[in-house]
């Protein structure tokens, strides 16, 4: 089997499916991914595989600096998503954004 390049939590795969999620927020781990990159998607609680997505664009973005067009791109607010990479990447506040569409 082949390995998946990128894990989403579970509970994001049908909004990613649907074309909801456009973008993830990743800490520095995940910061050598480039514009053109095609990478297979899996789960990360049992890192099944379930799409290949085309990676559009990185850019980079502090928690504080967070937009709506960011919240609209995750498919959840703004407070939501801050919330959410808090938790994800406690007492962290540079990341990482990578755009991408599913193929």
């Amino acid at each position: 089997m082949q390995p998946n390049d990128i894990t989403f939590f579970q509970r994001f795969q049908d909004d990613i499916l649907a074309g909801r999620k456009t973008i993830t927020i990743r800490d520095e781990s995940e910061s050598h991914f480039k514009t053109g990159d095609i990478l297979r998607v899996g789960r990360y609680e049992d890192d099944g595989y379930f799409c290949t997505i085309e990676v559009t664009g990185t850019s980079t973005v502090t928690l504080d600096s967070l937009t709506e067009k960011h919240a609209e791109q995750e498919n959840m607010t703004v407070g939501t998503l801050r919330s959410v990479i808090a938790e994800i990447y406690p007492g962290q506040t540079q990341f990482y954004v990578i755009d991408f569409k599913c193929l």
